[in-house]
């Protein structure tokens, strides 16, 4: 009888414990928190995330390499040559409670197209997790916003 009593209070503070981590992990965000101009991890490109009905979707409006730049890795011969600059490179995220799920993420760099989810953290920035199947099975990236006087915001 012992042993079940702690056993239900270990589990009992696990999930409390759980709870905390991912309350600090995913703070609450309002839908349109993501709305607006991102610079990715390697700050040689900029997103303008924005809102379709009730999804969410980014497109490319700044790169390092300029404006010229074309799609060559795309897996689709045909779109190899038009520019990435106004390319969605997300699309149909839903937000759901503090995340925004079940999209696309479109990485120029591979040519690769992966399931994706985003959220917010505690600092304003931005964690973007692309995956194969599983998201447990996949890598996550930071974006930031760019400071004012960046390229991307003009």
């Amino acid at each position: 009888m012992k042993k079940q009593v702690l056993i239900a209070f270990a589990l009992l503070l696990l999930s409390a414990f759980t709870a905390i981590t991912v309350n600090q992990a995913f703070p609450v965000a309002s839908a349109d928190a993501i709305v607006g101009k991102w610079l990715n991890e390697e700050k040689d490109g900029a997103v303008e995330i924005f809102k379709k009905g009730n999804n969410f979707y980014g497109k490319l409006v700044w790169l390092q390499k300029g404006p010229n730049t074309v799609d060559e890795k795309n897996p689709d011969a045909t779109k190899r040559n038009r520019k990435l600059l106004g390319t969605e490179i997300l699309q149909n995220f839903a937000f759901s409670g503090s995340q925004w799920n079940d999209g696309t993420i479109y990485d120029p760099k591979s040519g690769k197209t992966y399931s994706c989810k985003m959220w917010l953290n505690n600092d304003g920035s931005l964690s973007i997790r692309g995956y194969i199947g599983i998201s447990l099975i996949g890598r996550t990236t930071v974006w930031t916003r760019p400071d004012k006087g960046h390229p991307a915001t003009l």
